[in-house]
């Protein structure tokens, strides 16, 4: 089935480039362009894309605000364009808040010295987002992600294996499980998630109380540009402390440590946190299976492991490894993800102990406090 996008960028130049690069893949067809937000918003109700690629800059409405208005008429998967810096890591997270699925750097330098990588990257990204589930996209926009009250005292990788949608109606794993988990101790709740991860983080950290009771471990497929921003944004919406992982930081209760971009965050035999360079051989920097391994090996069975929604397989082998010694792993169910990848891994894998929507989540995990 051929997917349909609309590109919206003010320039002619970036808008005829990725025109000729989705052009290139015989099943994307591109049904129109747009130069700015309103034209944006009249061609989505006009033309019913599949996806959308949206710059945020733009003339008579930027891509934020027709972000939001989209989602609030014609929900499509839309996937903006951002630079790599810290204020394109601010704007590519205010797009995600407003509805968008997922980002990619808009990068012109790459685009003429590499064309065969961007016209793969954007190609791919382009089908998973049309396999998007679409009402999870409602997400998004859901009273429960308003920021939560203040407190007193947001790599893509490239995924190497399908994702899954709700749309792909084959047999698979649970669905999501109706009974609560039964409540133990840990010493460490480890969080790893990809495509959709931002908001779902933002919507299973926000319901933690600050007395919550164990350290958490943050990995989310991410730009090294990003990392900080998105940690200094949870950390304002979050009762609980979010800060970017540092080499050296010891777990403390209460307390959130996100892995940097573009690297690896490992606890070494004492549980200290260790930050290492990204090893250019794995395809995800940070990996949420390097981290969840090095979990196993640190706290035994004594880490609670949560899977949320995102493209690929990361963090199945490390769940493996995690159940092996006895720790417990939860995975999102496939009607509350955005894209049904890492999640599925670990379901069908049956390393699972429990398959539950993100509401659940973050009510489940806000009960062992």
């Amino acid at each position: 089935m051929v997917v349909k996008v609309l590109v919206v960028d003010d320039s002619g130049f970036f808008r005829r480039r990725v025109t000729e690069i989705l052009g290139g893949d015989s099943q994307i067809q591109v049904v129109g362009v747009a130069s700015n937000g309103q034209e944006a918003i009249e061609k989505t109700l006009s033309l019913r894309p599949d996806v959308i690629t949206m710059d945020y800059e733009m003339p008579v409405m930027d891509g934020i605000t027709a972000v939001r208005e989209i989602m609030k008429r014609c929900p499509t998967a839309v996937l903006m364009f951002s630079s790599l810096t810290y204020e394109g890591a601010r704007v590519s997270l205010d797009a995600l808040d407003a509805g968008a699925a997922d980002y990619l750097p808009k990068n012109f330098e790459d685009i003429s010295r590499n064309p065969d990588k961007v016209r793969e990257l954007l190609c791919e990204r382009v089908h998973a987002l049309a396999r998007t589930n679409r009402r999870s996209l409602g997400l998004n926009t859901a009273p429960a992600l308003a920021p939560a009250p203040a407190k007193t005292a947001f790599g893509t990788a490239r995924s190497t294996e399908p994702s899954r949608s709700v749309t792909d109606r084959q047999a698979g794993p649970p669905k999501a499980n109706s009974a609560p988990p039964r409540k133990r101790q840990y010493r460490l709740v480890a969080i790893g998630t990809s495509t959709g991860g931002p908001v779902a983080l933002q919507k299973v950290l926000t319901q933690l109380p600050a007395s919550f009771p164990a350290p958490l471990l943050l990995i989310q497929h991410m730009p090294a540009a990003f990392t900080k921003a998105f940690a200094e944004r949870l950390d304002k919406l979050c009762k609980i402390s979010v800060k970017e992982a540092e080499d050296g930081d010891t777990l403390r209760p209460g307390v959130a440590l996100l892995a940097p971009g573009g690297k690896q965050m490992m606890l070494d035999g004492r549980g200290i946190v260790r930050i290492l360079p990204g090893d250019e051989r794995l395809n995800y920097r940070p990996c949420v299976d390097v981290t969840f391994g090095s979990a196993a090996k640190a706290f035994q069975d004594k880490v609670l492991a949560v899977v949320l929604t995102g493209m690929g397989a990361d963090g199945r082998e490390g769940a493996r490894m995690l159940k092996q010694a006895g720790s417990s792993i939860w995975a999102q169910d496939e009607a509350s993800c955005v894209i049904y990848g890492m999640p599925m891994a670990v379901a069908k894998a049956n390393l699972a102990d429990g398959v539950y929507s993100l509401d659940d989540i973050g009510r489940y995990l806000a009960e062992l406090s």
